[in-house]
């Protein structure tokens, strides 16, 4: 079992949505934020940099969305459920735009190619969040 799913379950606060679900979230996050820093380092060393320029911006922001939102739907104590939404939409929304743009280099470049599916699987763990917080 992931670091997040046990920690949750341990955590004393009953929470407010399925912990499966957002410990899914959490792990999204924090995986899409590595793949997301990696694929922009990487992109950094390709002859091609300069057609990279836009992938590598949308990956900084995309690895810092996923990160401030992992961090933040960590927290559990006295959560605040409109921010807690916004920033799910905001990560869901990083993903779905840093993953196509990842795509769009995805037959020349296998960072990017894994870069998208990490970016794919946060945006669909996003969505699933969001359901739930219904």
């Amino acid at each position: 079992m992931a670091y997040a799913q046990r920690m949750l379950e341990a955590h004393p606060w009953p929470g407010h949505v399925d912990r499966s679900v957002l410990a899914e979230c959490i792990e999204a996050c924090v995986e899409c934020a590595q793949a997301c820093q990696s694929c922009a380092d990487a992109c950094l060393s390709e002859e091609s940099v300069a057609d990279l320029r836009k992938c590598i911006r949308l990956n900084l922001d995309c690895d810092d969305v996923c990160s401030a939102t992992a961090r933040v739907l960590t927290r559990q104590t006295e959560y605040d459920a409109p921010l807690s939404r916004a920033l799910v939409e905001v990560c869901r929304q990083a993903c779905a735009t840093c993953g196509e743009e990842c795509e769009s280099h995805a037959s020349h470049h296998e960072h990017c190619r894994i870069c998208a599916e990490a970016c794919r699987r946060c945006e669909q763990a996003c969505a699933a969040l969001l359901d739930a917080m219904k």
